[in-house]
C-alpha cells in the first residue's frame, strides 16, 4: 500500500511540476519584473516552512488578491495559479518525503521478523501509517475450526 501511494504521489509531483514550468515559462510572465519577485519570494517562503499548524496564514510575497468566502479562498490575480500549484509540489514532496520514511521503517521491521504469524492494526493518517499494533495471530482451535458435515440421500431411480 505504501508503495503504491508513493508512486501515486510521485507521479502527480510530476505532472504538478510540469504544469508549474509551463507556467513560470510563459512569455506574458517573464516580461512582468513583478511576477518574478513574487515567485522568488514564494518559492523561499514555501521553503523555509511558511506554513505553521496548518493553517493558512498571510504569507509574504503571496498575493494581495486573496478573498475569504465562507471556508474558501478565492483569487482573481494570474499568481493565484503559480501560488496553489506551488504549494501543491511542496505539500506532495513533504507527503512523499513522510512515506519513503514510513516505507523504511516497514522494511527495517520486516528484517528483524515482524511480518509472519502477526495480525497488523494501522493508523493511517493522511494516506501515511504513523502508528502500528502488533500482536500474534491466534491459532483456532476445537470449535473455533470451521466443520461443514452433511448427509445426503439420493433416491434411485429405475
Amino acid at each position: 500500500m505504501v508503495e503504491a501511494e508513493i508512486s501515486q504521489h510521485k507521479t502527480l509531483l510530476e505532472d504538478y511540476s510540469q504544469w508549474l514550468g509551463t507556467l513560470l515559462r510563459n512569455p506574458e510572465s517573464s516580461k512582468n519584473p513583478e511576477w518574478a519577485k513574487r515567485v522568488s519570494e514564494l518559492q523561499k517562503v514555501l521553503k523555509s516552512g511558511g506554513r505553521k499548524g496548518g493553517k493558512k496564514e498571510e504569507k509574504p510575497g503571496s498575493s494581495t488578491e486573496w478573498v475569504e468566502f465562507k471556508d474558501l479562498m478565492i483569487c482573481a490575480d494570474e499568481f493565484g495559479e503559480v501560488e496553489i500549484i506551488f504549494e501543491a509540489v511542496e505539500e506532495l514532496k513533504n507527503k512523499v518525503d513522510k512515506l519513503e520514511r514510513a516505507k523504511n521503517s516497514l522494511t527495517e521491521l520486516e528484517r528483524y521478523g515482524f511480518g509472519k504469524n502477526v495480525v497488523y492494526v494501522t493508523y493511517i493518517h493522511e494516506g501515511v501509517p504513523e502508528k502500528i499494533a502488533v500482536k500474534p495471530k491466534k491459532e483456532l482451535v476445537g470449535e473455533e475450526k470451521f466443520k461443514f458435515i452433511a448427509d445426503f440421500s439420493v433416491i434411485k431411480q429405475m
